[in-house]
């Protein structure tokens, strides 16, 4: 298992405490869960997936360009958690709803000339 705090991968005979740093391991270390359940994540990451999701639809793109760039830049200052495809899926997601929603307002202003 991974640990949660240091990101270092655990021997499989050690499975309840990180050989690293100590720390007894919660329900975030089993990869299994982690796919089924955001745990493990930083708050920043999981909100800029959603985000990401509903800016497929042009709702938050801009929001969740910025959401996603702020969680890229807290994942990286915190190296033992996870969520970075979801930030990188935040930022690409809110950067082709930005532009689509930039094409609709400008097609949207020279289509009344």
């Amino acid at each position: 298992m991974q640990c949660t705090r240091c990101g270092y991968v655990n021997p499989p005979n050690q499975q309840n405490v990180c050989a690293q740093c100590g720390v007894v391991f919660s329900i975030g270390a089993d990869p299994m869960v982690r796919a089924l359940i955001p745990v493990g994540r930083t708050p920043l990451a999981i909100i800029a997936g959603y985000l990401g999701l509903g800016a497929l639809f042009c709702i938050p793109a801009p929001l969740a360009l910025g959401v996603g760039i702020w969680a890229v830049i807290d994942l990286k200052k915190r190296p033992g958690m996870h969520g970075m495809g979801r930030a990188v899926f935040g930022i690409v997601a809110g950067a082709i709803g930005t532009v689509a929603m930039l094409v609709w307002i400008v097609a949207a202003i020279l289509t009344r000339r």
